[in-house]
């Protein structure tokens, strides 16, 4: 019954994160930058933002005017995870790569932020 209740214990626990595909020189942002995301807005260069706010409110602005909500959070690995209310959500790593910060997400694509 014990080696049962641990296997389901185990199953029932979040998946180990994958490798995220950073190249040389990436630093993943550190806990406290990640800690200072609420207040911070980030645009990419397609014009669309990224608002990060205090309790964990998430928007996404596209350059139409559209927006998306949702919730962020960080996970363990330091990634960034959005859930979305439309029920969709995703994770990202954001890196410092040389003087750029990146958003890299779970496919591996790299979108630079622009500089402010």
């Amino acid at each position: 019954m014990t080696r049962y209740l641990i296997f389901a214990l185990l199953t029932a626990s979040p998946a180990i994160a994958a490798e995220w595909p950073t190249k040389p020189g990436d630093v993943p942002l550190s806990p406290e930058e990640l800690n200072a995301l609420a207040g911070q807005t980030f645009t990419f260069y397609d014009d669309g933002q990224a608002a990060f706010s205090a309790g964990g409110a998430y928007s996404y602005t596209y350059a139409s005017g559209d927006a998306a909500f949702g919730t962020y959070s960080i996970a363990e690995d330091g990634s960034v995870c959005i859930a979305y209310r439309n029920g969709f959500s995703r994770c990202d790593l954001y890196v410092h790569s040389g003087e750029r910060l990146i958003l890299i997400d779970e496919k591996g694509d790299r979108y630079p932020v622009r500089p402010e």
